[in-house]
């Protein structure tokens, strides 16, 4: 059967994955290049309107890198890269270009701690092997063997020539922050809740505004029926239950960077409410490697920052983009996206669910272009969050309001009862995307005469709803320990 109907967006979800094994999940390991450098490897992307109670005037953003941790991945775990540049894009004009945007870059320090070995009168003094030597308490490093801390630079207009200003601690006014250690484990890190709690900062964003942040590991929010998915979607139901089949992320971790801005810091003004914004990480354009490397000098990096990794809306590089412009994706800049327009209008994937499961009448949708997904993708949705530019960025409409955790539908504003805060108004945690773009890959939104499978319940069959993270900053769970022997093991 030739391919001459085309599903774009996420339905061809589930079929792009299980043809794109170098893309597990969301945005994880989604490109070849950036597979080589997992460190900065954007793998979710997350902005919504914050709905902790008390917060509503406040958006929260999250951009999560380093995909498929292992919770035992010691003796080294899962610091960011001190040669790379970690972005927060934020496009407040509809532009197309960020307006704001905030630069995190990491600094790992070695504290070089040694044990005298030896019988008395002949010892020596010898560096240990591992990161700690002891239990770690909140406020207290001194079991550490390496220290993590990073620096977050606010620039106003464009992110390499524009106003640049220091973002320092609203306690003190410090410019670096502290990141708590992986989740070794429950003998290091008895209470890592509290732990990690102890490194969530108020941050000095100028004229008496005050934000929150955090930075480090949590457990991966994306869900996904992994394995069957890449078994040519190999699900025992696809339009059965949305909970029957595992999350195969469940025991993973991923590093995030959660931001928590005012509205009034982030909208340009009352009369323009929708935000857009992305994650970007670049490294340095040139690398030689040390022949006689130290802990502190590995290599030397040179040059301009070229970008490697960019991620906004979920399942667009990996599930839209041709395999010959993944990495070309990931090093561009939305207002250049007008040369990947044909990948949304006209996408290829799609047509496979058909091939895959023609015999069961599921027909792809046959309208072209697919309006329907260039506004799901690259526009915003007329009278939810349009803002003027047609470029793949996420875009949240500060102005709708807040849905209560307990009320959030996980089908966001294509649920039976739309829930207009959620995706694609921005995205939250408990947004099932996968579904979600599964079903309006397949139509949903299109009229049944060009979509005749477009209102069939598509479901990966792994299920995540706001009851599966925090009510409250950073949202996020507390990462999963590598070692789970103890009295406060708990995930």
């Amino acid at each position: 059967m030739p391919l001459r109907r085309a599903v774009p967006g996420a339905a061809i979800a589930l079929l792009s994955l299980a043809l794109a094994p170098l893309a597990p999940a969301s945005s994880h390991r989604e490109a070849p290049f950036v597979t080589k450098h997992p460190k900065i490897d954007a793998t979710d992307f997350y902005l919504f309107r914050s709905y902790e109670p008390g917060r509503e005037d406040t958006i929260t953003v999250v951009a999560n890198y380093l995909p498929l941790q292992d919770p035992y991945g010691g003796p080294n775990y899962f610091s960011l890269d001190p040669d790379a540049l970690y972005e927060i894009l934020l496009d407040n004009d509809g532009d197309a270009l960020e307006d704001l945007t905030f630069q995190f870059k990491f600094q790992n320090a070695l504290q070089d701690i040694a044990l005298d070995v030896g019988p008395p009168g002949a010892t020596k003094r010898v560096s240990v092997p591992v990161i700690n030597v002891g239990a770690i308490a909140p406020g207290s490093t001194a079991a550490l063997n390496v220290t993590e801390s990073y620096t977050v630079t606010l620039v106003r207009g464009d992110r390499r020539s524009g106003a640049a200003t220091p973002i320092r601690n609203a306690n003190g006014g410090a410019t670096t922050f502290p990141k708590p250690v992986d989740n070794i484990g429950n003998k290091s890190i008895p209470d890592y809740a509290a732990y990690a709690a102890a490194h969530v900062y108020s941050i000095d964003l100028g004229g008496g505004l005050i934000g929150r942040m955090f930075v480090g590991q949590r457990k991966d929010p994306f869900v996904v029926n992994l394995g069957e998915t890449f078994d040519l979607v190999n699900y025992s139901n696809p339009l059965g239950p949305p909970d029957a089949q595992p999350d195969t992320l469940a025991d993973k971790n991923v590093t995030a960077l959660v931001l928590e801005l005012p509205i009034a810091f982030v909208t340009r003004d009352a009369g323009h409410p929708v935000v857009a914004g992305w994650t970007a990480a670049s490294l340095r354009q040139a690398r030689v490697s040390n022949p006689t490397p130290t802990y502190a000098l590995p290599s030397v990096e040179g040059g301009a920052y070229v970008q490697q990794s960019r991620l906004a809306n979920p399942l667009v590089n990996e599930l839209v983009i041709g395999l010959k412009d993944k990495d070309k994706f990931n090093s561009s800049h939305p207002r250049d996206d007008a040369q990947f327009a044909d990948y949304v209008t006209n996408p290829t994937l799609p047509a496979i669910v058909e091939l895959l499961f023609s015999d069961a009448g599921v027909r792809a949708p046959t309208a072209f272009p697919r309006t329907d997904l260039v506004a799901a993708f690259l526009t915003g949705v007329d009278g939810l969050n349009l803002n003027g530019s047609t470029c793949e960025m996420m875009r949240l409409n500060t102005s709708t309001p807040v849905t209560a955790a307990a009320s959030q539908e996980r089908l966001g504003v294509i649920a039976e009862t739309p829930d207009f805060a959620g995706f694609p108004n921005g995205r939250r945690p408990g947004d099932d995307v996968v579904d979600i773009a599964l079903r309006v890959a397949m139509g949903k939104l299109l009229p049944i005469d060009s979509a005749p499978s477009g209102q069939l319940p598509f479901t990966d069959g792994a299920i995540v709803d706001a009851s599966h993270f925090d009510v409250a900053f950073p949202y996020l769970k507390t990462p999963i320990p590598g070692s789970p022997n103890g009295a406060s093991a708990k995930k």
